[in-house]
């Protein structure tokens, strides 16, 4: 079971790691059969299903998209802790309010994500 504090640290190494855009301090959150879920990727990838399976494929679309947001930053506004999973609220760099369901492993690395944003 995870505690408050453990998804807290969790919550603000993922955030530091994407706000320095360091490709390999963000994917080692990622389990390597990770599903990613997100109306985001279906954008950027143009699959509908919004789908990225696989810490492989998971590098491809993380590295496409800060490529095509290079001022990307996240503000972390709460953090929310369940038995296996978290959820980080924030807003990205267009001030757009974002909160992501994540399920994680008995090593601590994310397992799935389901994200969704508001606008």
């Amino acid at each position: 079971m995870l505690t408050k504090e453990q998804a807290q640290q969790l919550a603000d190494h993922w955030i530091n790691a994407w706000n320095s855009h360091d490709l390999d301090a963000i994917l080692d959150h990622y389990a390597e059969d990770v599903i990613l879920v997100s109306p985001i990727a279906a954008k950027l990838l143009n699959d509908p299903s919004g789908t990225v399976r696989g810490k492989a494929a998971l590098r491809d679309y993380f590295s496409k998209g800060l490529e095509v947001y290079p001022n990307l930053k996240f503000e972390l506004i709460d953090v929310m802790w369940g038995v296996q999973s978290v959820v980080f609220y924030y807003l990205n760099q267009n001030k757009i309010q974002a909160g992501e369901v994540v399920e994680v492993d008995s090593t601590g690395k994310i397992k799935r994500v389901l994200a969704h944003y508001n606008g």
